[in-house]
């Protein structure tokens, strides 16, 4: 994910922020700039969390929803903050590091769609690439079962130039997304959204190839809908058969 930002020299309060966050299927973190720091692992152990629902949303991405320990009511340490978690998954007999040496567990994060607050449950939005030696995390998560389990481990807030705290620190913050990226700029926007005394502008921009490869449409336009004075949303096409009549980008 990489952050950058324009700020205001003689206001408490800054003017605005951008969240940039392209899809990849690699299993490593995208380049970020200096001022915000990565997701790092917790000091909190790996757990299993339950499959409790599934919905496909494209022909290979899914919205899954697990469950949470019965001593857990949050996934994260502080339901303001954002979330994210790393899921681990065992690789294949063919899957081998630059020495040939086969590789043991598999590593991949996730930023819930769902807002840090809510109780006992999170969602994940996956997509499951075509399996390639070194990967297989998201195809492993799409595949899992009602009642069959996720295992993963929180990882540490992030800093947004110094701070975890995302509401009421920016009159308007700017979420650009490519595909699956769309994911953790959903929690953010919820965040923001929730608190009826943020009066923060949310501007999101969803870029897709194709019009049926937008994901969480409905609930991007139920949020607008819901805060049309605070959340102005946009899509853009790069596909080469965009209709028409399309109103988007």
């Amino acid at each position: 994910m990489l952050f950058s930002s324009r700020l205001s020299n003689h206001q408490a309060r800054k003017k605005y922020i951008f969240f940039f966050l392209q899809l990849g299927g690699v299993h490593q973190a995208v380049a970020r700039s200096s001022t915000a720091s990565s997701c790092q692992t917790t000091k909190m152990g790996v757990s299993s969390y339950p499959l409790l629902e599934k919905w496909q949303q494209s022909h290979d991405s899914w919205l899954l929803r697990f469950g949470l320990s019965t001593d857990q009511k949050f996934l994260g340490t502080d339901p303001r903050l954002p979330t994210c978690i790393s899921v681990h998954h065992d690789s294949s007999p063919l899957d081998k590091d630059k020495d040939n040496n086969k590789v043991g567990l598999l590593k991949k994060s996730y930023s819930p769609i769902s807002h840090p607050a809510t109780e006992r449950t999170f969602d994940l939005l996956v997509k499951a690439y075509t399996l390639v030696p070194g990967g297989g995390v998201g195809d492993a998560i799409c595949n899992l079962q009602v009642g069959q389990s996720l295992v993963g481990k929180l990882k540490a807030e992030r800093l947004v130039h110094g701070s975890p705290l995302i509401g009421k620190r920016w009159n308007r913050i700017g979420l650009v997304a490519g595909g699956t990226g769309i994911a953790p700029l959903i929690q953010l926007a919820r965040i923001i959204l929730d608190d009826p005394a943020d009066d923060t502008k949310v501007y999101l921009l969803s870029i897709n190839r194709n019009e049926h490869d937008i994901l969480m449409r409905k609930e991007i336009d139920q949020l607008a809908n819901d805060h049309p004075n605070r959340l102005n949303v946009s899509y853009s096409l790069t596909g080469k058969n965009v209709r028409s009549d399309w109103e988007g980008y």
